[in-house]
């Protein structure tokens, strides 16, 4: 699970620089160009000449659904909904992992769903306010399309792995972020000016951020970890960045926020972790 604490740290910082530096630049290019720089770090660990094609076209299909897609419908919804409006409505993520996993397994496990419902309502303390309604349905779908597609690559990548046992996360996950940057890419061509196309200093940096750190390392441990831990720690830990993120954007940018709800929600989230793992041998 210290891998996921590690991401959720990483994720806590993008919320504020998606919102308050990359705005005016196209979603699908910065969706690509976020997923082009860790597939360029990736390339040289690349060893896949013993996998089947099917594992291969599995790996490469995930990582278009998994972090091409989610992109693609993430970045777009800050079009219409506020960064607060996001992060509620992100909450939704751990109840999608669980039911996924339910749907895969072909069964439902109750411990997983409590406690991922339990996570939900600590992130919702904790964001919750009252919600703008000028696109508030679109943004609202565009977003859970997003939550789907992330849930639905953290469990098939643990299912692909798990009948994988002669290749390394590091050597395969080139593959996933080629699927990211060929469904990003597509997009772009479609809607990006680049004849046009300006980027300013600050633009560059946040995009080496986002693309090196946020979704190169961020990504890659967030699957090895995910690889290593039941689905219902996994749901939670899916909205552990919630916390992390209010606590970034209130002690580093200076924005407003609520100490007590911020307290009282990461308490809950940790207290759905603890009941996770105490009881999920008992009551699978």
């Amino acid at each position: 699970m210290i891998y996921l604490l590690i991401v959720s740290v990483l994720w806590a910082f993008s919320f504020g620089i998606i919102k308050g530096n990359l705005t005016g630049l196209d979603s699908n290019f910065v969706a690509f160009v976020r997923l082009f720089i860790p597939f360029i770090i990736f390339v040289p660990f690349l060893k896949i000449s013993g996998l089947k094609n099917k594992i291969k076209i599995s790996l490469i299909f995930n990582g278009g659904i998994q972090f091409g897609l989610m992109y693609i419908f993430y970045i777009y919804s800050f079009q219409f909904l506020k960064a607060y409006e996001i992060a509620v409505f992100t909450i939704l993520t751990p109840l999608y992992v669980t039911l996924i996993n339910d749907i895969f397994q072909n069964k439902f496990n109750k411990l997983f769903f409590t406690t991922s419902v339990l996570s939900i309502i600590g992130a919702g303390v904790i964001v919750f306010q009252n919600l703008d309604r000028t696109n508030f349905l679109l943004g609202f779908i565009i977003l859970q399309l997003s939550n789907l597609c992330f849930a639905f690559g953290q469990i098939y990548y643990k299912r692909i792995m798990n009948h994988t046992e002669s290749a390394s996360d590091k050597n395969v996950f080139g593959l996933l972020y080629l699927g990211a940057m060929i469904i990003t890419f597509v997009f772009s061509m479609f809607t990006t000016d680049y004849t046009n196309l300006e980027i300013n200093n600050t633009q560059v940096l946040s995009l080496l951020y986002l693309g090196a750190a946020a979704s190169g390392i961020g990504f890659f441990l967030w699957n090895y970890g995910a690889r290593r831990t039941d689905a219902g720690a996994l749901a939670i830990f899916n909205n552990l960045k919630i916390p992390l993120g209010v606590a970034a954007s209130v002690f580093l940018f200076g924005e407003d926020g609520n100490l007590l709800k911020l307290l009282f929600g990461f308490l809950i989230i940790c207290a759905a972790l603890i009941i996770n793992e105490k009881y999920k041998s008992a009551l699978n």
